[in-house]
């Protein structure tokens, strides 16, 4: 007989009441706790020791993705001598790397570029991507989709889909501490109206998906990271210690009366799993990192009082707590106008007085931060785009209308910044042609950019996954890029 310990109904409103079969049954479906998250750690850690490479250095990557597809001639890539119309309308400055220019937009990112590498030579050759969410969908889980949308964009995010890199890396490297593994925020992946694509866990399950953080407000709201709510981390005010106390007690009980299934069941360490989500909830570790109002007002002003800022600045408490993965979404949707990438209209002053300060405080800020807290050595951070913008101003090169001051999509040629996680600092990787039309030197696809990212944290790039329909998958079929390695 299995005897439950403690006072019968003690802690509830209703004292006559006995403990019932419901009460058992919610030591393994926890209704109060939302203690499944037992359950998704179980499957999380279960292939932890999977796919294992070179000795790992990163420990943690936040991916700050500039979804709509900046201009590197705009930001990291000017050239000069080239037509009018292919040149930037900005100025060039000097940065921190010599004979390494960036234009007038980025002058903090110029100060801090030394701390970083810089890859002027992604590229999707030899097959372009010029639609957002096929190009997002590809940077984020190493492959291409062959369902496309009869507007030309991709559908919806499906069960069927290939994960994104983060829940490859929770599911192959869950962390050590009781904390969130995957968040992202603060808004989803997005092209008009497909939403999601390339940010789920796809087929390896809704229990490697990310925790999302998207606050109310429209995206043009700059103080909406004000209003956090994550209240599904806190504890319900009904649940009081001593009941909580007395459900854990219950488990014991039940393990301590089923020897017999206790032992056919060891291997899969259950207690271990429950105590995992139950420390998630009740230590305030995941809770207290959120709590962006403790930073001082000095901090806060440093990463920009903007949606984009506050997020790296939230991003780095949810590392420093021990969550592995932080995408940063750039929280404008991609094909849409004010403070997006998209710059097919008014590039001058929408990226002056928009998009560029936010980028140059936030990305500096985040860089200088995690130095100095020490974090940085084992924390990637990856600042990229799904593609770059074209050459010629006022060129339609993916179907869509240009301004005589816009820009196109381009995926032939573009920049990214990594830094951290083993990377080597003060370093350029690749060179662009006369006019930033493509490589010439070393160009790297984002898919060994994201086999780089796998390798950092000792993953095999090759590492077998199986899909859906229980089909062997690699990680990525690409081959990591040594050259950025320290």
């Amino acid at each position: 007989m299995i005897r439950v310990p403690g006072q019968p109904g003690n802690d509830l409103c209703d004292k006559q009441l006995q403990p019932t079969r419901r009460d058992i049954l919610r030591v393994g479906g926890s209704g109060m706790l939302g203690l499944s998250l037992g359950g998704m750690l179980q499957l999380q850690a279960s292939h932890a020791s999977e796919g294992k490479s070179r000795a790992a250095t990163a420990k943690s990557i936040i991916m700050v993705y500039l979804q709509g597809g900046p201009s590197h001639l705009d930001l990291w890539d000017p050239k000069e001598n080239v037509p009018e119309n292919v040149k930037s309308v900005f100025s060039n400055i000097p940065t921190s790397l010599p004979g390494i220019h960036f234009t007038e937009l980025l002058p903090k990112l110029a100060q801090v570029i030394d701390k970083t590498t810089l890859i002027r030579s992604m590229s999707y050759t030899p097959n372009g991507l010029f639609n957002h969410t096929a190009a997002i969908y590809q940077m984020m889980t190493g492959y291409t989709t062959d369902k496309v949308s009869p507007s030309g964009q991709l559908e919806p995010p499906s069960p069927k889909d290939f994960p994104n890199f983060g829940s490859n890396l929770i599911r192959l490297r869950p962390p050590q501490e009781p904390m969130l593994p995957f968040v992202m925020l603060p808004r989803p992946l997005q092209e008009s109206n497909v939403v999601g694509k390339g940010g789920t866990a796809g087929f390896l399950g809704k229990a490697f998906d990310p925790y999302t953080l998207y606050p109310p407000g429209d995206d043009m709201d700059m103080n909406k990271m004000d209003r956090i709510n994550v209240s599904d981390l806190e504890m319900r005010a009904d649940i009081y210690g001593e009941r909580m106390e007395r459900r854990a007690r219950l488990l014991d009980a039940v393990n301590a009366g089923m020897p017999d299934i206790d032992r056919a069941v060891k291997d899969y360490k259950l207690n271990e799993y429950y105590d995992q989500a139950l420390s998630l909830i009740s230590s305030g570790r995941a809770r207290d990192a959120f709590a962006i109002e403790q930073e001082s007002q000095e901090t806060r002003e440093r990463y920009g009082r903007n949606t984009f800022g506050q997020s790296l600045l939230l991003a780095r408490r949810l590392i420093e707590a021990g969550t592995r993965v932080v995408e940063v979404i750039w929280p404008k949707v991609a094909n849409s106008d004010n403070h997006s990438w998209d710059v097919h209209v008014g590039l001058p002053d929408r990226m002056k007085r928009q998009s560029a300060p936010m980028l140059d405080s936030g990305l500096s800020a985040l860089i200088v931060d995690l130095e100095e807290r020490g974090l940085l050595e084992e924390t990637l951070v990856v600042a990229i785009g799904e593609f770059g913008r074209s050459p010629q101003r006022g060129v339609s090169t993916s179907g869509n209308g240009n301004s005589a001051d816009g820009r196109d999509h381009w995926p032939y040629c573009y920049s990214a910044v990594v830094a951290g996680g083993g990377m080597k600092r003060g370093y350029v990787h690749g060179k662009s042609d006369k006019t930033a039309s493509a490589p010439v030197e070393n160009p790297v696809h984002p898919s060994e950019l994201l086999a780089t990212i796998y390798e950092a944290f000792g993953i095999a790039p090759d590492t077998i996954v199986y899909n859906h329909l229980n089909q062997p998958r690699e990680l990525v079929k690409a081959n990591a890029v040594s050259a950025l390695f320290a």
